[in-house]
């Protein structure tokens, strides 16, 4: 068993491989802290894939000579959780002299680029730096999807493989793969909200915000709608905070025009249809209760197909255009000036395309670890083979 660090961890871990936010910066102690839970499912993901017998976080910031012979001494690798990093904002701290210490290999494990919404991706000199560092210490490097790959061989790495994400393969399931139930059945669906987006992710945050606001309303008329947030403040406070915090949540809403007043719909669906978790566990529980997950999140809507429910993406940067393309997720264009209709998506043959695409994604996955020598407990391609062909010839 294998002793593992990680860089850029995303929560704390418990129970081995299980992770949720760091407890020092709850709600409770930092109120007006955001973060990203979608990160921890990340974090989460890629633990539930990998063998390992000790973790440990990798201090990218000031380590100690002790440290760094630590690290070479007593693990066996380091991997660098999947994320957005290549972008031209990227802030890698002390990443370069730590990393260039490092004897042992680096993993990246299934990051990628993200492209500003207009003009050319550029990248400073310490992010190219770290990419090169990684290519160098790896047999091959994951990678989210094309674009990525694209970006890393104009900077000269010819090793990247694509793998997509850890979180579609957090459960293991060779066999996974969506069948529809007619649309008329459907009554529990969730929305992953996204509604803190800057100008570098959308070429137009009202229309953005718009469209995500009415489809909301729509769909609760006509489902039963709980709204998933994932890390905002003013949904946190609206949710776990004071009588106080909650009015001034309310407020600060209103005044950026999300919420209308006390007649609203969107906000009559934050008093009662409002959720949000700390611990990635919890998240899934509730995803597990539904029969469609649709949204603005990449990984919230990944942790519905994760476990086998439907869900349609809303693209709207390179990001979530590039996951949509590698895992071929039937997606609506934010910016495509069209209306979103339900069944414009609820057709089998759309999920089709993903449940194929998910079987050599999946595969991908497991020869990426199995190339970097990496112990995981990914099911070998034989045996997923054999599994699959009577579904998919079913399907077909």
């Amino acid at each position: 068993m294998k002793k593992v660090l990680v860089i850029s961890p995303s929560g704390e871990v418990y129970d081995h491989n299980c992770v949720r936010w760091y407890s020092d910066l709850g709600f409770a102690v930092a109120p007006d802290h955001y973060h990203n839970i979608g990160d921890a499912f990340v974090f989460d993901s890629s633990l539930k894939l990998l063998q390992y017998s000790h973790l440990a976080a990798l201090d990218i910031r000031a380590p100690s000579d002790a440290d760094i012979d630590r690290y070479n001494n007593e693990f066996d690798y380091a991997f660098l959780r999947g994320s957005n990093y290549v972008h031209s904002e990227m802030d890698w701290e002390n990443a370069v002299p730590v990393l260039e210490r490092l004897r042992i290999p680096i993993i990246a494990f299934g990051i990628g680029a993200q492209a500003p919404s207009s003009g050319p991706l550029s990248l400073s000199q310490t992010t190219r730096r770290v990419l090169a560092i990684i290519a160098e210490r790896c047999a091959s490097f994951g990678v989210r999807g094309a674009y990525t790959a694209d970006v890393l061989w104009s900077l000269g790495i010819r090793n990247t493989r694509i793998v997509g994400c850890p979180t579609a393969f957090r459960n293991n399931d060779p066999n996974l793969r969506i069948d529809l139930p007619p649309l008329e059945e459907v009554r529990n669906v969730a929305y992953t909200l996204r509604r803190e987006v800057g100008f570098d992710y959308a070429k137009d945050v009202r229309a953005y915000l718009n469209l995500q606001r009415d489809t909301i309303i729509n769909l609760a008329q006509r489902f039963d709608l709980d709204l998933l947030a994932q890390g905002e403040v003013e949904e946190k406070a609206i949710l776990w905070g004071s009588a106080d915090q909650r009015a001034q949540a309310i407020a600060v809403l209103r005044g950026k025009g999300w919420l209308h007043g006390p007649d609203d719909k969107l906000e009559h669906i934050y008093a009662n249809n409002l959720f949000y978790s700390d611990i990635v566990a919890e998240f899934e529980h509730k995803i597990r209760s539904m029969q469609m997950v649709l949204g603005y999140r990449l990984h919230g809507n990944l942790l519905a197909l994760a476990n086998r429910i439907p869900a349609i993406y809303f693209t709207y940067d390179s990001r979530t255009a590039e996951f949509a393309e590698t895992m071929r997720l039937p997606c609506f264009d934010v910016f495509s000036g069209g209306a979103f209709r339900v069944e414009d998506f609820w057709d089998q043959a759309l999920f089709e395309r993903f449940n194929r695409a998910y079987y050599h994604c999946y595969q991908a996955m497991r020869q990426f670890l199995d190339e970097n020598a990496i112990s995981h407990k990914m099911v070998n391609e034989a045996v997923a083979s054999t599994r699959l062909v009577q579904p998919l010839s079913n399907a077909a």
